[in-house]
């Protein structure tokens, strides 16, 4: 038996890299040409195509500060939604440096070329890439990041944001199922960028046993004729 080809899946990949950048004004005035587009590749399912559209009717019908704001708030202040996939492998860790330099070098190796002002795992860029492959490479390129999309999308989901169906797309495009995995609370973000106490680590207040009455230890002071003379 012959394996079935996959569809093209080019426009959708690059709808859906659009969608999960930042909604401007460029971007909602295209609204409608990327519901055409996702409508006529019809490369997802029909219901995940009218979830996506009604993501699409809010990103017009909401206020622009309003949508632009709800973005910064999901995506960029809190670690569990970062679109930036390898902050949930390496975090700040050194072993992210040579991942991003590998993953550029994936893309120089296909012809491509990032612009100096984005990164290299932002999950935009990476369906960017895939919608210049061939539809079983693409496949096979975006099922390499799947377990990280699925932490995404389950964040998405807990939250009850309507970009969980984009991050649901894309791991139906990497031919993998829409299935929710457990998500650790997140610390509040005042939390986990607080600055550590000048003396974290040390005792409390400099003491041995905070809490507790602390003996206080008069040494005499010697006076400037005895330091003299031991000068």
């Amino acid at each position: 038996m012959f394996n079935k080809p996959l569809p093209q899946a080019r426009l959708t990949q690059r709808v859906l890299a659009h969608l999960l950048r930042y909604p401007d004004a460029e971007l909602r005035a295209h609204v409608a040409e990327l519901r055409a587009a996702l409508r006529d590749e019809a490369a997802l399912p029909a219901d995940r195509i009218d979830e996506i559209e009604r993501l699409l009717d809010r990103l017009v019908l909401l206020p622009a500060l309003q949508v632009e704001s709800d973005y910064v708030e999901l995506f960029d202040r809190g670690r569990s939604t970062s679109l930036h996939l390898f902050e949930h492998v390496h975090g700040d860790s050194r072993d992210r440096g040579p991942a991003m330099i590998d993953l550029i070098q994936t893309y120089e190796k296909a012809g491509l070329y990032i612009d100096n002002s984005e990164l290299p795992d932002y999950l935009p860029v990476l369906l960017e890439f895939a919608s210049t492959q061939p539809p079983q490479q693409a496949r096979d390129f975006l099922g390499e990041t799947a377990h990280i999309v699925r932490a995404i999308f389950s964040a998405l989901l807990k939250r009850q944001s309507p970009y969980a169906s984009v991050l649901a797309a894309v791991l139906e495009l990497a031919g993998e199922k829409a299935e929710a995995v457990p998500v650790p609370d997140e610390p509040a973000m005042d939390e986990s960028w607080a600055e550590p106490e000048v003396f974290g680590g040390c005792s409390t207040d400099g003491q041995a046993k905070p809490g507790q009455v602390q003996p206080i230890r008069i040494v005499k002071n010697p006076s400037p004729t005895a330091q003299g003379a031991r000068a």
